[in-house]
């Protein structure tokens, strides 16, 4: 798996370079399996994307601006950090009066599961879904969008912030065997930048890079621990894909890295009903 993973390509600079509607990560041009990762970039010049899903199902998180999500005919509204899950099959037309900066992300299923608006004021309320997580150094605000509370094939999606010079994804954890999954960075103006790191065996990292706005870093497998430079906080869109569709889909089960573990995953207040 070490070595697979060292002659893929991990790492996707300048994913939000562009307007319209574009997919940057896909199984066909990564080392990734089921996840599609994409964005959708709409102004005055650019004011609407038409998409088909396919057999993909699909949630749109929106990061900024708003928009109208049209699908087969029934019309939705979208603003800062709300979402939708799109099933499979289905017809989507998206469309701005003024800006919008939607993330997509999506996966080839077999079952069929309901459209679903997930207002970002009900994430807001629920404590199993927005909590911080991590101590002094690793203190960071996690948002689940896309979890539980959506019934789904394969995907969970959400964001993270963490707080200035912060590691995030503390203790390193790994979830190889049900979950892959993408971070995508944000809100990370320059001259702020990360350095993320991937890897399965911690004395000869897959992967050490500078990460900045608009980076999607892809995690097939292996530890995935990163940390923001002083003085700015490392952002990032997450997102998962689960290996057997509806078996395999669960947030924060994982492995810590041995010598980490004795304070837990970090993640525990997801579990909370």
């Amino acid at each position: 798996m070490a070595q697979a993973l060292r002659d893929q390509q991990l790492v996707f600079s300048g994913t939000t370079a562009h307007r319209g509607r574009k997919i940057s990560v896909s199984p066909g041009n990564s080392a990734v399996s089921h996840l599609n990762y994409g964005r959708i970039l709409l102004d005055s010049g650019t004011p609407s994307a038409s998409f088909e899903t396919g057999g993909r199902e699909t949630a749109l998180l929106c990061m900024h601006g708003g928009c109208s999500v049209v699908v087969d005919g029934a019309r939705h509204v979208l603003g800062q950090y709300d979402a939708i899950y799109v099933p499979r099959g289905s017809s989507v037309e998206v469309t701005t009066d003024s800006n919008v900066d939607l993330v997509e992300c999506a996966a080839e299923v077999d079952g069929d599961y309901p459209l679903q608006l997930v207002p970002y004021a009900e994430v807001k309320q629920n404590p199993a879904q927005k909590f911080t997580a991590g101590g002094p150094a690793t203190s960071r605000d996690l948002n689940i969008v896309i979890g539980d509370n959506v019934k789904a094939g394969r995907i969970l999606m959400g964001f993270t912030k963490s707080q200035p010079g912060n590691w995030t994804s503390w203790p390193p954890h790994e979830h190889t065997e049900l979950l892959e999954e993408v971070y995508v960075y944000f809100d990370m103006p320059a001259p702020a930048f990360g350095i993320q790191l991937v890897y399965t065996d911690p004395q000869t990292p897959e992967l050490v890079s500078i990460v900045r706005d608009g980076d999607a870093v892809l995690m097939p497998a292996g530890y995935h621990p990163n940390v923001a430079a002083p003085g700015h906080g490392i952002n990032f869109i997450w997102m998962m894909a689960a290996h057997r569709e509806v078996e395999d889909r669960k947030f924060g089960v994982v492995n810590v890295q041995p010598g980490f573990d004795q304070a837990g995953s970090g993640l525990e207040a997801s579990h909370k009903k």
